[in-house]
């Protein structure tokens, strides 16, 4: 039976009643994301509440609001922020994010999120897993319309994708007057093709974006020093430099 949670170093995470669970993808976004200095984030697609987690532990200076479609996410994500030292300043609510209220536009400053990429996959026959894996309920021409209009005119719009979305994503953020300024390749080998895309986007258009390249292993289980680096706050096998 898989375990139903997953320890961090200042945190634990149950994800048994979570469509999605604990992942890479997750940890990536959630430690790459800018959110320093901003007083106000948003994760979109909490599920099981890890990168609004992380994301709370990283800047102690920020509320962090997390939204969920997903009934059973909501209440576990709510349970595993309730056990941390960060409750106070964090809240999770069941909302499709198309419908946000109106007094949150423009009012974020950080926003991150994990999204459903699998646009044309095969369907699982469970309801839950699908509403969290595919497009269906929150495309990327949506995320990205209401992105534009709840992002500060100085906040900046974190996300991870499989590479394959990344040209179409970033052609669609274009349109929606948002601009690419950090791209990060993951590759799960150095010699291997990249598998995931972080990016973040701004308000503005950027003379030049960074970009640069995240080998996850070196071997099976035996983590990069880059990647080691980035989650170090985080992972328990992520020893301190």
């Amino acid at each position: 039976m898989p375990n139903p949670y997953f320890q961090f170093k200042q945190f634990v995470v149950f994800h048994d009643k979570c469509a999605m669970k604990v992942g890479t993808d997750g940890v990536l976004v959630g430690a790459w994301a800018q959110v320093d200095g901003a007083r106000k984030v948003l994760d979109i697609g909490t599920g099981s509440g890890l990168i609004a987690l992380m994301l709370a532990q990283r800047n102690p200076d920020a509320f962090v609001t997390a939204v969920d479609i997903d009934e059973a996410a909501v209440e576990q994500a709510r349970e595993n922020v309730a056990r941390t030292p960060w409750s106070d300043r964090m809240e999770v609510e069941r909302l499709d994010i198309r419908k946000a209220p109106e007094e949150w536009n423009g009012c974020f400053d950080a926003i991150v999120s994990n999204p459903p990429y699998f646009v044309e996959s095969v369907k699982c026959p469970q309801a839950q897993r699908n509403t969290a894996r595919h497009t269906d309920e929150l495309d990327f021409d949506a995320l990205l319309s209401k992105v534009s209009v709840l992002l500060s005119e100085k906040g900046s719009f974190s996300v991870v994708l499989p590479a394959t979305a990344s040209a179409d994503f970033v052609a669609l953020a274009i349109g929606k007057g948002l601009y690419l300024s950090r791209q990060t390749w993951v590759h799960p080998r150095q010699e291997l093709p990249a598998k995931r895309v972080l990016m973040a986007f701004v308000k503005h258009p950027c003379a030049q974006t960074e970009i640069t390249h995240l080998p996850i292993e070196t071997e099976r289980h035996v983590y990069t020093p880059e990647f080691s680096d980035l989650a170090r706050d985080f992972y328990l096998a992520c020893k301190m430099k």
